[in-house]
């Protein structure tokens, strides 16, 4: 079983409990992951499993020794996750949510990469307040002083200015499984997910 696996993220929508609740969720798409290369101690000193997720015009083949000599052809993502396995897999082996250590309501973490926002002033990128809109200011949206008093107004490092924000990767924890749909290899967490649509993303099961 699998505590860790790749994925892309759908999308979000929402789903209702058994109290008629409204449940926010983000779904991901584990679908189309084939195990690519098995990492044992006894030849690479640990223990791995890498998965290639498959790009979408050959989700229609059987599964082909050839992709394997031309890995960045045939996959998207190639993603190397922990795990001894100790023969439970095989090389070419489709990977679905039947060997997932996921079950529903356990709580995981997921990294992925943050929308792009290009080029931002400090109230975007850093949530500054800003000054008065009005009688006279000229403040208005401007990061204010930036010196400091040493080194004639020397800029510290880690100063927070305008500049490119987004496009960065973050992990959210405590994120808990709704819902894990097995025929179309969905899971549905719940709350927000980093990154955009299509967008790939890591998950991996809190406590262990």
């Amino acid at each position: 079983m699998l505590n860790s696996v790749i994925g892309t993220k759908v999308g979000m929508t929402q789903l209702f409990d058994e109290n008629g609740n409204v449940v926010p969720v983000t779904v991901v798409n584990i679908n189309n992951l084939f195990v690519t290369q098995i990492k044992s101690t006894a030849k690479e000193g640990y223990d791995a499993l890498q998965l290639g997720l498959l790009r979408d015009r050959y989700k229609a083949q059987e599964f082909s020794p050839v992709w394997l000599k031309a890995k960045n052809e045939y996959f998207l993502q190639l993603k190397e996750i922990p795990a001894n396995v100790s023969g439970e897999f095989a090389v070419g082996q489709s990977v679905t949510t039947e060997h997932l250590a996921f079950n529903e309501g356990d709580f995981i973490a997921i990294t992925g990469t943050s929308k792009g926002l290009g080029f931002q002033g400090v109230v975007k990128r850093w949530g500054f307040a800003g000054g008065p809109k009005s009688h006279g200011s000229t403040f208005h949206r401007k990061p204010g002083s930036s010196g400091h008093l040493r080194r004639q107004g020397e800029i510290i490092k880690g100063k927070r200015f305008p500049g490119h924000a987004g496009d960065a990767q973050l992990t959210v924890r405590g994120l808990k499984i709704i819902r894990i749909d097995k025929e179309s290899g969905h899971l549905f967490v719940k709350g927000a997910v980093p990154g955009k649509k299509n967008s790939f993303v890591s998950i991996k099961k809190q406590g262990v």
